[in-house]
């Protein structure tokens, strides 16, 4: 390569583009949940490119949450586009994260979708990565269940404008939108998948239904303080149920039938009781599951062949 050559290849990958995309509510839309229905709308965004490999790009995305908190910072979507190389469209997934922002296990998933020839875009929730105010100790999950419960909607929100934005490129195919994620990103792309119409395929992992029993038998320290602070509070495991039904994806779970759906989990999860995961499975109409031999920690050894899975999962209709 000339360097001349060079010198445009690497103003070309400093490029931002800046551009607009639209949020066009479906006929379905009117039966979207209320606390999960978006308006029709028009939204700026910036692609900024990050990096090229022989099977697909790398771009970091921004755009405005169509949730606005009184958090500045948390109120610009951030996410990660993998674009893969080649012609024709192409189906999509939202990739979502863990509790514990391994992002690097993300972009693994994404890099990996990628390769296979489905474009996937890493999108971190609210209060994760740039989204956290600086020197703020706010959190997607805490002790305030009530705003953490406000984080699962505009999170939901957040996938919902981001499908849109996939949509509308030309290497997408719009027909073939899913959502996928681990642990948190597992329940909450259930609880995406479950409300948008939009979205028809969607691999979860170590997630499950039933928020309440989730928060309140996690065997957790940090949650075993929760539920401390929350009986000295006054509150009951019944006030706990009402806060969270709204926002749990076992309430929704009967709008995946008919979806192209599939669950793992592992049989003794610590974290993520098995009997959650058995009760989102029934209501959504008992789709495909793959059980392994582990607890939510454990599951580690098994990621490689369940992600494996997962990307055959979402690439089964794209030509090698």
């Amino acid at each position: 390569m000339t360097p001349a050559c060079l010198i445009a290849a690497l103003l070309t990958l400093q490029a931002v583009e800046h551009g607009e995309a639209s949020f066009r509510p479906g006929p379905a839309e009117a039966g979207v949940p209320e606390l999960f229905r978006l308006p029709e709308s028009t939204f700026g965004y910036e692609l900024e490119p990050v990096r090229d490999t022989p099977a697909y790009s790398v771009a970091k995305l921004r755009f405005p949450s169509p949730i606005v908190t009184p958090d500045p910072a948390n109120n610009t979507v951030h996410a990660e586009y993998f674009r893969p190389k080649g012609g024709g469209r192409r189906p999509a997934v939202v990739v979502l994260h863990i509790l514990g922002a391994d992002f690097a296990l993300s972009r693994y998933y994404a890099a990996r979708l990628a390769d296979r020839g489905v474009a996937a875009l890493f999108l971190k929730l609210p209060y994760y990565g740039e989204r956290r105010p600086a020197g703020g100790d706010q959190r997607f999950l805490s002790a305030d269940v009530g705003r953490s419960m406000l984080s699962m909607r505009q999170g939901v929100c957040d996938i919902r404008r981001a499908s849109a934005w996939l949509a509308g490129r030309p290497e997408v195919d719009p027909a073939k939108l899913g959502v996928t994620g681990i642990s948190l990103g597992g329940i909450t792309s259930a609880l995406a998948a479950a409300v948008d119409p939009a979205l028809g395929r969607g691999v979860f992992l170590l997630a499950g239904g039933g928020l309440d029993e989730i928060l309140w038998e996690m065997d957790e320290p940090e949650a075993h303080q929760y539920r401390r602070q929350w009986l000295a509070s006054g509150r009951t495991r019944a006030d706990l149920t009402a806060l969270t039904r709204p926002f749990d994806p076992l309430t929704y779970a009967d709008r995946l039938a008919g979806k192209k759906i599939l669950m793992m989990a592992g049989n003794v999860d610590e974290v993520v009781p098995p009997s959650t995961t058995r009760k989102l499975w029934e209501a959504a109409g008992r789709p495909p599951i793959r059980w392994f031999d582990c607890g939510h920690y454990s599951a580690a050894g098994y990621l490689l062949p369940a992600l494996r899975e997962a990307v055959d999962f979402f690439a089964a209709d794209v030509p090698r």
